[in-house]
């Protein structure tokens, strides 16, 4: 079964507001996009803003629900010998009259 992520969250950089709200549109076009924020932060350097953008990837119901798949049986399944064990605790081969 294949991992599937499902929901993603993501900062981005931008020097001025112009870049944040172009990041911003550009995401909208995403149709998982579910929240987008832009956050105006100062430091000595000057003024930035961070963008963040969260995506929700939605599965279908039945994928969700549904087991791991089973593998199937290689055809050369080998089945073993037949044995008994005797009240002595000696084994004896059970051949049914096939001769190897």
């Amino acid at each position: 079964m294949a991992v599937k992520e499902l929901n993603t969250k993501e900062q981005h950089y931008a020097d001025t507001m112009k870049e944040a709200e172009d990041l911003v549109a550009k995401a909208k076009e995403d149709m998982y996009l579910i929240s987008h924020g832009i956050k105006e932060k100062h430091n000595k350097y000057g003024t930035y803003y961070l963008v963040d953008l969260q995506f929700y990837f939605d599965t279908p119901k039945e994928i969700m629900e549904a087991g791991p798949e089973k593998e199937e049986e290689p055809e050369d399944v080998h089945e073993g010998i037949e044995y008994g064990v005797n009240q002595d605790g000696t084994v004896e081969l059970e051949n049914n009259g096939e001769d190897e």
